[in-house]
């Protein structure tokens, strides 16, 4: 089973200007928030939105389903974007 990816030429990146995690895409930035931080920075092509969300659920002591509904619409909303692949 595969999990959602960045598309080509689009990377995670911490911008030092705006001290903050950012999404750069080609003649794009994409500010993220720490929650959208914590979902992207675990997306590697390989493993499944819900195996994140239950990572994340642990690692944060959170309801598994609300951040799977979360992770479910950021990739949803970046992949419409052209940012990720779902």
């Amino acid at each position: 089973m595969s999990g959602p990816g960045f598309r080509p030429g689009v990377r995670l990146h911490y911008d030092r200007v705006r001290d903050r995690q950012v999404l750069l895409a080609p003649e794009r930035v994409v500010a993220l928030d720490d929650a959208a931080h914590a979902i992207l920075s675990r997306i590697d092509g390989a493993t499944p939105l819900s195996a994140i969300a239950e990572i994340l659920a642990a690692e944060y002591d959170a309801d598994a389903g609300e951040i799977a509904a979360d992770a479910e619409a950021l990739i949803g909303d970046l992949a419409l974007k052209g940012y990720v692949r779902a």
